[in-house]
């Protein structure tokens, strides 16, 4: 491993480190399930926990590749991202309490700049994405057991936020919906998110045969 992949490890760690511990710290929780009531927030701290994986494997102080959860942070940083956007586009009360974005250097982070780092590292750096079929697996049971937590604990625990349905699920726009429709909502985006690693996966692979690895 380079130098200058060790470093931009380095860096993306430290990034990473910050924005998970001001969560933490200066965090949303009002709320039973704090900021984690938020896909957003699992995906960081996803990213958090990658990020140390490469870095001690940068290092020697590990072997462990990850490959199937660092896949699936990657597609997850994506289906956050995709999602964020286009609903925050459409309406931005349908994805934050009051409509309006926060400091905008954290929402910059979180839904743009964090996840770009780390696919950098996991597609040109770490060469990832070679056991799709772990990658699935991850992907799926991180995205399933998000929904559990949200549709059985945190929904049930929040009065907050009112829809027109439901209350206490952790997007506004969920609680307009009714149980078949948010049923429906989580399998097309569990789809998508197969789409996606499948399309990650053609990228890494044409990138490993275009792009020579470092010396």
């Amino acid at each position: 491993m380079t130098r200058a992949a060790t470093l931009y490890r380095l860096f993306v760690l430290l990034l990473a480190a910050f924005y998970a511990l001001r969560m933490l710290v200066f965090g949303d929780w009002s709320g039973f399930g704090g900021p984690f009531r938020y896909l957003t927030i699992w995906a960081l701290f996803l990213s958090l926990f990658c990020a140390v994986a490469m870095y001690r494997l940068s290092t020697g102080r590990s072997t462990g590749r990850w490959d199937g959860l660092v896949a699936a942070t990657a597609v997850i940083n994506a289906m956050v991202v995709a999602l964020f956007w286009r609903l925050y586009l459409a309406d931005p009360a349908s994805v934050l309490r009051d409509g309006q974005l926060g400091d905008w250097w954290i929402e910059l982070y979180l839904h743009g700049a964090g996840p770009l780092l780390q696919w950098i590292d996991v597609l040109v750096v770490h060469r990832g994405f070679r056991r799709p079929l772990a990658g699935l697996a991850w992907l799926v049971g991180l995205v399933v057991g998000y929904l559990t937590w949200a549709e059985v604990v945190v929904g049930p625990m929040n009065a907050t936020p009112q829809g027109s349905v439901t209350s206490g699920l952790p997007y506004p726009f969920l609680n307009d919906l009714a149980f078949d429709g948010r049923m429906a909502f989580y399998v097309t985006n569990i789809g998508a998110g197969i789409v996606l690693l499948v399309l990650f996966t053609g990228l890494a692979w044409t990138l490993r045969r275009l792009v020579p690895r470092a010396p």
